[in-house]
């Protein structure tokens, strides 16, 4: 018999469990398994030079929108950046948005105007 997903519950990226980021270095995003493996939430970056990245989007799907994933998905983006030395050019409004909000100086003084 198929296996039907069930539902998330609210305020829950996965059946009771914390928000998870993961990070693939080959496909260069970070990403957080949505409703088992179905579903993701993703942050894109590219190498735009040798010691710097461009953040260049964020996309969560419509039905986990303003639970915070965003947020989870950005912090891991900018903390990668703070641990590998790098500088990083940021293409994506949420994650401007973010860095305005959270403007700890790690994070500024590692983005490229």
């Amino acid at each position: 018999m198929a296996h039907s997903p069930a539902a998330v519950p609210p305020g829950a990226p996965e059946q009771g469990g914390p928000i998870r980021v993961e990070h693939d270095r080959r496909r260069r995003q970070f990403s957080v398994r949505l409703n088992g493996c179905h579903d993701r939430a993703v942050l894109l970056y590219e190498y735009v030079g040798k010691r710097i990245v461009d953040l260049q989007h964020t996309e969560v799907p419509d039905a986990y929108r303003g639970r915070g994933i965003a947020k989870h998905l950005a912090k891991a983006a900018l903390d990668f950046v703070v641990e590998e030395d790098l500088r990083a050019h940021v293409t994506c409004w949420y994650i401007q948005k973010f860095v305005k909000e959270h403007p700890l100086p790690q994070y500024l003084e590692r983005l490229q105007p």
